[in-house]
């Protein structure tokens, strides 16, 4: 069974959601994504001891930054499901997207693009 998500989610792999940092979170946003979530194993069910809880605190810590800053904390959430749970996967993944849709693009990418366009227009 093949199952699909939406294009433009990007994975990136890391050995434990416990070693996603807040700076990669934001990171990603200074970069461009419209928006982030963290998939870990079950809580209580984590390889490396508590390594899920560590990104959950992680994720909560990024979303309140967003907040301050005016981009928004509802563009990052964080999963729990197992390896197993591939159509839970697509769901939530779908879900993310859905969101991201409704909130439109990231607004540091915006900001970009519009001071990039006042450079060119200058010149």
């Amino acid at each position: 069974m093949r199952l699909s998500y939406p294009t433009s989610v990007k994975i990136i792999r890391v050995p434990c959601t416990g070693k996603v940092d807040v700076i990669h979170i934001l990171r990603s946003f200074e970069k461009g994504a419209d928006g982030v979530y963290v998939v870990g194993c079950m809580e209580g069910d984590c390889h490396f001891n508590k390594g899920n809880f560590r990104a959950r605190k992680r994720v909560a810590q990024a979303q309140k930054m967003l907040d301050d800053i005016g981009i928004g904390g509802e563009r990052v959430r964080m999963y729990n499901l197992s390896s197993s749970e591939a159509p839970l996967f697509v769901r939530f993944a779908k879900e993310m997207f859905d969101k991201i849709v409704e909130l439109g693009p990231n607004p540091i990418k915006l900001a970009k693009k519009k001071n990039i366009n006042r450079q060119t227009e200058a010149a």
